[in-house]
C-alpha cells in the first residue's frame, strides 16, 4: 500500500511452530484428507490437505526478538495499525488515553504478545457482537478479552476483539502473572483486531497504515513516571 511503512527489524525464516489452539483444526483437515484418500477421491482429498496447510500457516507462532527497554511499547499483533491518537470515544475505559489499533488480515500471524513489562491485574471477558473488526464500534460492541497491566505506576490495557470470521479469541494471562514485553498473551481465531490503550502523554511511534509485527516492533514509548506523577498532581 502507498504511502506506508514497515516498522522493527526481520529476520530468516525457523522452522514453522504452530500454536495449540490451531492442532484440533488441522488434525481434522489431515484427517479427512486421509479418509477421502482412502475412498480414492483424490481431489477432494488434496483440497482438504490445502486447507490443512493453510490453517497450519494461520496458526504459525513463530519465535519473535523483543528490544530492551523499560519505556517501550511493543506491538500486540501482527498487522496494520488503523488507530493511532487519542482513544476513540466510548472505546477507552474511563479516563484519558492513548489508542493504538491494529488490524490483522487471515494471512497475519495471529499469535497476540505482551506490549510491555509488568504484572497483570486484572483479565475480563465481555460477550458482544460479531461486527466488522475495522468498524470504530467493534472495539465496545464486539465480543473481546481485555487484559490490564501495571508495572507499578503506569498501566496499560490490551483489548483482544472478535470481528465477522473471529468467533473467538484466547487468552493465557491471568491476575497476579508477571509478564515481560514479547511474551505471548494468546491467539484470535481467524482475523480481527486488538486494541492497545496507553496512558496520556505516550510518545507514539507509529501511525496510521503502518505494518507492525507483533513483540518486535516499537510502537509508542511510555511517559515516565516522574512526568505522570507530574501530571495527576497539577489536575488535583
Amino acid at each position: 500500500m502507498a504511502g506506508s511503512r514497515r516498522l522493527g527489524p526481520t529476520y530468516s525464516c525457523a522452522p514453522m511452530k504452530i500454536d495449540r489452539a490451531g492442532i484440533p483444526f488441522v488434525a481434522a483437515a489431515v484427517i479427512l484428507s486421509l479418509a477421502l484418500a482412502g475412498f480414492r477421491l483424490l481431489v477432494p482429498a488434496a483440497v482438504a490437505m490445502l486447507l490443512a496447510v493453510a490453517l497450519s500457516a494461520f496458526f504459525r507462532d513463530p519465535e519473535r526478538h523483543p528490544p530492551s527497554g523499560l519505556d517501550l511499547v511493543l506491538s500486540p499483533a501482527d498487522g496494520r495499525v488503523m488507530v493511532a491518537g487519542p482513544s476513540t470515544v466510548g472505546a477507552a475505559p474511563a479516563g484519558d488515553w492513548t489508542q493504538v489499533s491494529v488490524f490483522l488480515s487471515p494471512l497475519d500471524v495471529h499469535v497476540n504478545r505482551v506490549p510491555v513489562t509488568g504484572k497483570v491485574t486484572r483479565v475480563e471477558y465481555r460477550p458482544g457482537r460479531y461486527r466488522a473488526a475495522y468498524r470504530a464500534e467493534a472495539t465496545s460492541e464486539n465480543e473481546r478479552s481485555e487484559v490490564w497491566i501495571d508495572d507499578g505506576s503506569r498501566t496499560v490495557v490490551c483489548r483482544q476483539i472478535t470481528g465477522v470470521l473471529v468467533r473467538r479469541v484466547v487468552c493465557r494471562l491471568h491476575p497476579g502473572d508477571e509478564v515481560r514485553a514479547g511474551d505471548r498473551l494468546g491467539v484470535m481465531k481467524f482475523g480481527s483486531r486488538i486494541d492497545l490503550f496507553l496512558p496520556a502523554g505516550t510518545r507514539l511511534r507509529a501511525k496510521v497504515g503502518d505494518r507492525v509485527r507483533g513483540g518486535e516492533t516499537v510502537i509508542a514509548e511510555l511517559p515516565s513516571p516522574a512526568t505522570l506523577e507530574g501530571e495527576r498532581a497539577s489536575t488535583r
